[in-house]
């Protein structure tokens, strides 16, 4: 199951707090991405579940300690996160695999590989794997589609094979 968006925002905070305990929330939204007041949403429900502690450091400066539940709830959402993470690669690898044999069945030894949208790299890298493991080259370049084409869309692959004149 995919880890919900709170469970990587809250992993993520408790991973920059554990790096800087005077951090505040504003450098917390810039490295997430997110905005302040959901940091500061986030930092509330942590407290709730027993995961954070707030001390005044000093008369605006507060400090983030995290108890040993919060250690706790990192370890549970880090291990569920690569959990995840490995599922989605193995998932993303079969796939990848099976429409190599495609392309390779339709008599093609190449492929392009075209993202769609602009979300990780990951997704691509392994698409690049699985090709070298298969020995199909991976052709950068456009020759009038003749080429068969992974198109990468966020996490789902797909393949397009050329029309063949007969």
């Amino acid at each position: 199951m995919e880890p919900s968006v709170e469970d990587v925002r809250e992993l993520n905070l408790l991973e920059q707090i554990e790096a800087n305990p005077d951090i505040t929330q504003a450098s917390l939204a810039d490295q997430l991405g997110v905005a302040v007041g959901t940091v500061n949403w986030h930092i509330k429900r942590l407290i709730d579940k027993g995961a954070l502690k707030v001390k005044r450091a000093q008369r605006k400066k507060l400090r983030y300690i995290i108890t040993p539940n919060g250690i706790a709830l990192r370890a549970r959402l880090t291990v569920e996160y690569i959990e995840w993470s490995l599922l989605l690669y193995r998932k993303t690898r079969q796939r990848v695999s099976d429409l190599l044999s495609q392309a390779r069945d339709a008599g093609f030894t190449q492929v392009r590989i075209r993202i769609n949208d602009q979300g990780p790299d990951d997704i691509m890298d392994i698409c690049r794997l699985t090709c070298l493991e298969h020995g199909i080259e991976i052709n950068t370049s456009d020759q009038g589609g003749q080429v068969p084409v992974l198109e990468v869309r966020g996490s789902r692959v797909s393949l397009k094979l050329p029309e063949r004149s007969i």
